[in-house]
């Protein structure tokens, strides 16, 4: 491997970026008078800062996201052979699966960070679970990135879950660029996909592409910027497609190009969108008013590179943010930044846990000491790391739109922010209502200490949430989900990382309500009879498992005085 690396969600509007348009920088803080710094917190990190491009790709399951991100990585030249999912066995698992479940299911369950150059440009890709089940890690992942890329199957379109996906996009105000996936194989009209867009996700589709050809005839795409013809060769799986030829629209050598009838095709349909599609408007876009379409074949690398070559342009590079203290600049204010996501066993033979800090302002340097909020004191942070998927790599800075590895020994939770003297906190990250429960139990008494520490960093990291019954004989964990497959990964990660079999046996629960108010003991709060059990998670927070909607509706008339919800913040759990 080659690479290079660069110096149904709740309806909640957690670090929402800022419109450009109407936000006037602060002035700078100054937190050192060493000219050095001054200077690297100044023109240098602003300069830094215009080059980062932090985004996330979403899709529905099977429509190529993960295909495409790694034909990104081939073409930005990050790797050098890109691996399928569903691949020979000769070839190897895609870089960002690199989970076992995910390699042996071909499904990506866990977000990954990549980090590469490209034309100028450092570009930070975020890759996130395309299963519904871990919609949650997917949730976290999108409050830390400034731009999407949304994946569409150009058979289906738009999929349930690409809809709930571009739904949390538009809440948190991020741009969104559209690749129209699998050209290659038959499927529906273009100016169908465009239409569709435009009705379900209320934004306007402009094309900056065109295919030329569809299914077994598609043969590349005609640039409507630039009026060029792109044709592309077919080539081994995992190798850069050849162009073999331009050709501009009005040129008798398009013709002999593609072939007459292609040709002809592909003039009508011009013609037809120079009066039918509005022209690309950056301002919109940035606003999530329009979306460019692109046109392609990830598996063939049909139309990539020019996707990847407009990402990095038209994607917009860290914009401000809020904080409980205000707008928060990328560029002139000192650093900060926020945990989205714990990650535990990544490199098998440390056995540690990452906590991975999107940086939002300023510039990070390694061992530099910061404030952290929740714990009410200043520490230092020696062990940072540049990460790409699975590995790892030392790193002296970053810069805000970064994405950084920190090895946690306990100190963080999702949603923490850091900061350098700004007395600062951005808003917390909601945990998702859990709808699925179940008993865990070792398979044998001899694991329970690898268990319970497997367990305990599973939870950290968000994959679940653990909770015990009250006044139960056995203190066993029971797991709350958002979705059934998060159970499977449990049991896949204990047996992989910690060699411990367990077994889950499910529990007719489908909902937990919290008891936000404090409560001194669970007999001040009127149970209902039957249909209900009382839990606790690890810090003592007292909760109930509910058969029905029906029991939550009287536990929550027979509590009037308690505060009973559904969705808890990380931090307050982790305060509690």
């Amino acid at each position: 491997m080659h690479r290079t690396g660069c110096g149904a969600p709740p309806s909640y509007d957690g670090c929402r970026t800022v419109d450009p348009a109407r936000y006037t920088p602060p002035p700078m803080a100054t937190l050192t008078e060493d000219p050095k710094v001054v200077a690297a917190s100044a023109e240098g990190v602003a300069a830094e800062v215009r080059r980062r491009r932090t985004f996330a790709i979403i899709s529905h399951p099977d429509a190529g996201k993960t295909t495409l991100t790694e034909k990104l990585l081939l073409y930005s030249g990050a790797i050098e052979l890109a691996g399928a999912v569903q691949q020979k066995a000769q070839q190897r698992h895609a870089r960002s699966d690199w989970l076992a479940m995910e390699q042996k299911r071909g499904i990506s369950v866990t977000s990954t960070v990549l980090q590469f150059e490209y034309a100028g440009r450092c570009v930070n890709l975020l890759d996130t679970p395309g299963h519904q089940d871990f919609s949650e890690d997917t949730y976290r992942v999108l409050t830390a990135v400034d731009s999407a890329v949304m994946v569409l199957d150009a058979a289906k379109g738009v999929e349930r879950q690409t809809l709930k996906l571009f739904e949390v996009c538009r809440r948190r105000g991020l741009p969104v660029l559209t690749f129209v996936n699998k050209m290659d194989v038959p499927g529906r009209d273009p100016l169908e996909l465009l239409d569709e867009i435009e009705r379900v996700l209320g934004m306007a589709a402009v094309p900056l592409n065109w295919p030329i050809g569809s299914g077994r005839e598609f043969q590349g795409v005609y640039e409507l910027g630039s009026g060029q013809i792109l044709r592309f060769e077919r080539l081994s799986r995992g190798e850069r497609a050849s162009l073999v030829g331009t050709a501009a629209l009005d040129s008798p050598a398009l013709d002999k190009l593609v072939g007459e009838r292609p040709a002809r095709e592909l003039r009508d349909a011009a013609e037809l969108l120079r009066g039918a599609t509005p022209a690309f408007d950056r301002e919109r876009f940035l606003a999530g008013a329009q979306t460019p379409v692109f046109f392609g074949s990830a598996l063939n690398n049909f139309g990539v590179q020019p996707f990847l070559e407009a990402l990095v342009d038209l994607a917009p590079s860290p914009p401000p943010r809020e904080s409980d203290r205000g707008i928060v600049d990328p560029e002139t204010s000192g650093f900060s930044g926020f945990v989205f996501k714990i990650q535990a066993n990544m490199d098998p033979q440390h056995r540690d846990s990452m906590a991975f800090l999107r940086v939002v302002s300023g510039r990070f340097e390694k061992g530099m000491a910061v404030d952290h909020p929740r714990l009410g004191r200043r520490l230092r942070l020696p062990r940072a790391h540049r990460v790409f998927a699975q590995e790892r790599e030392t790193t002296e800075e970053a810069f805000a739109g970064d994405v950084v590895g920190l090895v946690n020994p306990g100190l963080f939770v999702i949603g923490d922010t850091v900061s350098d003297g700004l007395g600062l906190t951005f808003p917390p990250l909601p945990r998702f209502a859990p709808e699925f429960f179940a008993r865990l139990r070792p398979e044998t008494t001899d694991k329970n200490k690898a268990f319970q520490k497997g367990l305990r960093q599973l939870e950290e990291e968000g994959a679940i949430q653990v909770l015990y019954e009250t006044g139960a004989v056995r203190r066993e964990p029971i797991l709350a989900a958002v979705g059934e497959l998060q159970f499977d990964l449990v049991q896949s990660r204990l047996e992989q990382e910690y060699r411990v079999g367990t077994r889950v046996d499910r529990l007719p629960y489908t909902s937990a309500l919290w008891v936000r108010a404090q409560a001194k003991q669970e007999g001040e709060l009127d149970w209902p009879l039957r249909g209900v059990m009382r839990v606790e998670d690890r810090s003592g927070q007292l909760a109930a498992l509910c058969e029905g909607r029906w029991v939550e509706d009287l536990l929550i008339e027979k509590n009037p005085k308690f505060e009973l919800v559904r969705i808890v913040d990380e931090r307050s759990l982790a305060a509690s």
